[in-house]
């Protein structure tokens, strides 16, 4: 049977005095409130198996996972502010880590979602100044493990800390009800939102997907080798069928569906031939 520390698989293990091993579980601490992020990074790296490290925006926490991934020093478990970045509403479920918004941001559920695409290993707690139903089933649903009050106590999110790398899932007990409401509400708006999605052809799936991507109509027209106006077409089709009036509705309806973007990675930048 295996011990109560091979719970802990996802922590460094050390050679600690007398050659015992010594867990040493990596967190970085992410939060534009540079008081609190290094008040709190303080007081977790008072504990024996806690190693901690703080980052001041999502761009930078993303380098810093980044960089310790390059010098195989993972971070085991983030601690991310829910305002990270001015409270960003909504959640995108597929935003590339690699980017923020117009200003350099990437708020706290969009940073949720995109380290778990890149680093599924680390576990994700939300730090929280209030609790807010919504936002927390957002979170859960970009892929975080737990959130936390950012008022409790030490004890509390050393426990939390503790208890992701074990899989566990943690909110705070007055959450739940309100959490598995909007839970409940999103699948039955997700359930709608696959079944106009299977409505579209193949091709304007395809639209979709490069619109989820963010790509434009003359993006899209080289990407797929039609015309501009052909792809134009193709837009206006997916928005009638989908029953919105705009991209970014179109966008949000289809990553409730669960449609992800397509694969920019290995684009060829110059294209030859002619355009259909």
């Amino acid at each position: 049977m295996p011990s109560p520390d091979d719970a802990v698989s996802p922590a460094l293990r050390e050679l600690g005095e007398g050659g015992f091993v010594v867990f040493r579980i990596r967190v970085l601490v992410v939060d534009d409130h540079r008081i609190f992020a290094e008040s709190l990074a303080a007081a977790l790296a008072a504990e024996p198996d806690v190693d901690v490290s703080a980052a001041g925006s999502g761009p930078a926490a993303l380098r810093s996972l980044e960089r310790a991934a390059a010098e195989g020093r993972r971070f085991d478990v983030l601690l991310v502010d829910s305002d990270l970045g001015g409270n960003v509403p909504g959640v995108r479920p597929a935003v590339p880590v690699q980017e923020g918004n117009e200003d350099g941001l990437v708020d706290g559920i969009s940073l949720v979602a995109g380290v778990r695409t890149a680093q599924p290993g680390v576990r994700i707690v939300v730090l929280a100044e209030k609790d807010d139903p919504r936002r927390a089933a957002l979170a859960l649903q970009a892929g975080a493990s737990g959130w936390v009050a950012k008022d409790c106590s030490l004890s509390r999110l050393l426990n939390v800390i503790r208890g992701v790398l074990r899989d566990e899932t943690h909110l705070p007990p007055a959450l739940l009800t309100g959490v598995l409401r909007e839970l409940t509400a999103a699948r039955k708006h997700r359930t709608e939102s696959e079944r106009l999605v299977e409505s579209l052809t193949p091709r304007e799936r395809e639209v979709l997907r490069c619109m989820v991507a963010g790509l434009g109509r003359k993006a899209v027209a080289e990407r797929l080798f039609l015309s501009p106006h052909t792809v134009r077409t193709h837009m206006q089709n997916v928005l009638g069928k989908l029953g919105v009036h705009s991209t970014l509705a179109a966008v949000a309806l289809a990553r409730r569906a669960g449609v992800g973007p397509v694969d920019l990675a290995g684009d060829v930048v110059e294209r030859g031939g002619q355009l259909a």
